[in-house]
Parts: structure tokens; sequence; C-alpha cells
């Protein structure tokens, strides 16, 4: 697979790079968190374009979130795909340049006229595809239906329709509202992929070993939105190579005296060997139970038990299904 180019930009665009001047553009716009089947929809509208017209696909995304810059909240920090992982979710879709707009104030108040003049048009766009509900410039002011009138002689439009599960549309916000109910199959099914969790395997209270369970204790660098708190099947990603095992997303309160942090402890199946410092890939597959406090060590110790051979079992049935 090609490599994929990355080019950073701010409004307005001065001196742009000799990449963006060398051919016209196929530009799939959008914020794009979470890459579900309904982002890449369109993606691989403009990459299509792209490739018939001889021209070099790209995506638009922009960083940070709008919303978080216009002040909707909190829950905007919080992402399914950070933008490195966006990133490498555009190259498999065969994109050739990711364009990041920077968000700002300034780029906020540009208006939908002055984004097609002064972005689109700058950048050789000739094809430009974006989802149904696509808006666009000051206060979200533009919509599909302004974007291909002013677009108009020059640029073509192509406006992707949404993606139904069931009656309800395959979006970022479905993702969410799956993850937050532990739902992690769901999110699998509108993802296209499991929903994946990055994280640096850092040195915990060593708790672990000494109940008969050796686990990875893993920091999220990224914001991410997590999963509700509870015990998962996963299976995680280490020096590219991949290991079945069962996590916990949570405060445990066993053994909890003072104000509790979430965190998320993974034990891997045969797997043994010292690996802090270094990047564990978490996917989840199937919630398993919700978090609970144990009267015991022993009890807790059972509950482990049983729960890695549930975890193991549903991993295993899925491996052979293929």
């Amino acid at each position: 697979m090609s490599a994929v180019d990355i080019i950073s930009l701010s409004y307005p665009l001065y001196d742009l790079p000799q990449l963006l001047q060398a051919k016209p553009l196929s530009i799939a716009i959008g914020f794009f968190d979470g890459v579900h089947r309904g982002h890449q929809n369109v993606i691989r509208r403009a990459v299509q374009e792209a490739k018939a017209a001889g021209i070099l696909s790209a995506v638009m995304t922009f960083d940070p979130h709008p919303k978080e810059v216009l002040g909707h909240g909190e829950q905007y920090y919080r992402c399914l795909t950070p933008l490195e992982e966006k990133t490498a979710l555009f190259k498999e879709l065969g994109v050739d340049l990711v364009l990041v707009m920077q968000f700002d104030i300034g780029f906020a108040a540009v208006t939908p006229q002055l984004f097609v003049e002064d972005v689109l048009r700058k950048l050789t766009a000739r094809h430009v595809a974006v989802g149904f509900d696509f808006t666009f410039g000051h206060k979200g002011s533009g919509d599909t239906k302004m974007l291909q009138e002013l677009c108009s002689g020059d640029i073509r439009v192509h406006i992707v329709d949404p993606l139904f599960d069931g009656e309800q549309k395959v979006s970022s916000t479905f993702i969410r509202e799956s993850l937050e109910k532990g739902d992690v199959q769901k999110a699998k099914e509108l993802l296209g992929r499991s929903y994946q969790v990055s994280g640096t395997v850092v040195h915990g209270d060593g708790r672990g070993r000494t109940i008969g369970y050796s686990t990875a204790n893993v920091k999220a660098e990224q914001p991410y939105v997590m999963p509700k708190i509870g015990v998962y099947a996963i299976t995680a990603v280490v020096d590219g190579e991949r290991y079945m095992g069962v996590l916990n997303h949570g405060m445990k309160p066993t053994f909890q005296n003072g104000a509790p942090a979430p965190s998320l402890e993974a034990h891997l199946f045969h797997f043994d060997r010292d690996i802090y410092g270094e990047t564990l890939e978490i996917e989840f597959q199937h919630y398993i139970r919700a978090e609970q406090k144990f009267g015991s060590v022993d009890e807790l110790i059972a509950q482990i038990n049983r729960d890695a051979d549930k975890a193991l079992q549903l991993l295993q049935d899925e491996a052979r299904q293929g």
C-alpha cells in the first residue's frame, strides 16, 4: 500500500505545498470521527472519482472537533478515532492525501461562499463528496444544496445518501450511544471493525500476579470515548501479533479505599512477557458483565476464572465461525 501524504492547512491558505499544485483533487469532506461505514461510503466515492478522472484523492478533516472549539461540551473532546488512527483508516481506503484543516475561531467565521472560493477552488478541487447532512461555513449556514450551487460550473458535488442499520442512521452518535451501553458488538457492526483503544502499558499495583492473573495496565494516551464500565472479551495487538484476552474497564471496587479512577486492565491468554512501555491496541469484542465488588479475594478469583473461561469461549467460537 502506498504512503498517504498528510498536509496541515490553516485559513487563509497561503503558500500551498507543491504537492497540492501538481494535480486537481477529488475531496471527501467531513470530521469523520470513527470512520464508520457511512463515512467510508463518502470517502470511497471521492477515491472512485479521482481514479476515473486521473486526479488525486483527498480527505479534508478538521482538528480539533468544530463543536469543541465552538463550546458545545466536553463530549466532543473525547473521540472514537484520534487523528493518527483516522489517517491510517483513510490510507486503508486508498486515499492519496489527508488535508488536516486547523479549526479555530477564525475559520469558524468563514462564510460558505468564502469556503468554496478560498479553500476548495484554491485547492483546485474538481470533485467533492460529502454526506447528506453536511453543513459548512459560519454557524453551519451552508448545506448540501448551497454547496452544489456555489460549486456549479467547475466542481462536481456528490451528496452521499445515509446508511441505515434497521431504522436508525449509522452515525458517530449512534456508535457513542452503543459504547455507553457496553454494546461493543453493535459498535463493531456500525464501524465495520472492532472498536479500538490504544495505549501504553504502565506499572500497576502488581496485584494481578498475586491472584494468578497477570494483567497489562493500559494508559490511553488519547481522549477516547470509553465503553461502559465492565468486563469484556477482547483481542489485543502487541508487536504486530494478536492475542485473545479478557479486560476489566473499571474502578477495581474490591480493592478501593479512596476515590477511584477508571482503569484498563487486560489479561492476555497464553502470553507471559514484559511489555512495560510498549503500545497495546485493545479491540473490544464482547461485553461479559458489569463490574462488581466482592466480599473476599477468593470470591473475586472465582469470578475472574469464570470471566476468563467465558471470554475465551466467545472468542474461540467467533474465530471458528470466521
